[in-house]
């Protein structure tokens, strides 16, 4: 373990890149560390804070208590069946470089989940997903740490009670278990998913009629690129709003209102509304609130535009919140997870 550092400055562990302090700081890099950390008294007096990429989490405020960041690595092939390849990845790791590992491996599966920021240990607890793929398709297990005992436990796939952008560790066991390694079930039969229209334009555009899993997930980033700005040049945190799921009745509603709704069929019955337009219909692209903005090319998207702090980002949320609700009658619910 890195000891611990006191009154640390967070600005370059948050991708929205906000400049707030933790009262203390340290580094744990494997599950040796972590049981060391768990007898500390720093650890067992302070207020818990488990921090990986970042990329999913607005401070509003500083930290007034221990930070974590989980920096455990490591990736290796643990298992084949067949077609069949499980890839064990430690937390820490840089989930896009991850991904890159398994494409070069010759795996399928990840693609399209490509340039998604954060780690890995993110991936099962925000059931992160993009162009009709979660993790929930491809997820065999994880161990974590029970932060309370120190034991360690396996979680499969019904232990996390995955659901859209959400799990059992967002829920009734948040902050109680760290993440050491994630595994998933990829393949070396590769069956594709570029059904959504993004990608399969952008495959045409790059006049690619046979996409390998390297094409779709090329074809990946380049959307990605193009409409979600680089955390490294405009503080972000991705997607701050889900997209919102409403009955059939309501959906109905709504297109009798607003016929050019955009919206996506669930097996449920229910309709999953894309946020991004009901955000830019209220006119919202480009609108700041002392320098935090709505991304010019992406609703869904705000930005530490001119030297926001954290609240203002925060009062521009509750800004589209009003709005969007206003005008549709659709409550918005944040991904970004408020500190």
């Amino acid at each position: 373990m890195a000891g611990f550092e006191e009154n640390k400055n967070l600005k370059n562990l948050n991708t929205f890149g906000l400049e707030v302090f933790a009262q203390y700081y340290t580094e744990v890099t494997s599950l040796k560390d972590l049981q060391v950390l768990l007898k500390d008294p720093i650890y067992l007096h302070s207020k818990k804070l488990i921090l990986g990429g970042g990329s999913n989490i607005l401070f509003t405020q500083d930290f007034d208590g221990l930070v974590i960041k989980n920096a455990i690595k490591g990736k290796e092939i643990v298992e084949e069946k067949g077609d069949t390849v499980v890839v064990k990845a430690g937390a820490g790791e840089i989930w896009h470089e991850f991904v890159m590992y398994c494409l070069d491996q010759n795996l399928g599966g990840l693609e399209n989940l490509s340039l998604i920021p954060g780690c890995v240990g993110a991936s099962p607890m925000q059931n992160i997903g993009a162009y009709g793929i979660e993790i929930k398709d491809v997820f065999h297990s994880l161990t974590a740490i029970d932060l309370a005992t120190g034991e360690t436990r396996t979680f499969n796939k019904h232990d996390c009670k995955f659901g859209y952008r959400e799990s059992v560790f967002k829920h009734e066991l948040k902050n109680k278990y760290i993440i050491v390694d994630v595994s998933y079930s990829l393949t070396k039969k590769h069956q594709l998913s570029t059904h959504y229209g993004a990608i399969s334009d952008e495959l045409k555009k790059m006049e690619i009629a046979q996409p390998s899993i390297k094409d779709v997930s090329n074809a990946v980033i380049a959307i990605r690129q193009s409409k979600l700005p680089d955390p490294k040049v405009m503080g972000n945190a991705g997607s701050f709003f889900k997209n919102p799921e409403v009955s059939s009745t309501q959906y109905s509603e709504l297109k009798l209102k607003f016929e050019n709704i955009v919206a996506y069929p669930l097996e449920n019955g229910n309709y999953k509304l894309a946020a991004g337009w009901l955000i830019e219909q209220c006119g919202l692209k480009g609108h700041e609130i002392d320098g935090a903005g709505v991304h010019t090319k992406q609703a869904l998207v705000l930005v530490n535009k001119n030297k926001a702090t954290g609240r203002s980002i925060f009062d521009l949320s509750n800004y589209v919140l009003t709005k969007v609700f206003d005008k549709f009658g659709v409550r918005l619910e944040r991904e970004v997870n408020i500190i």
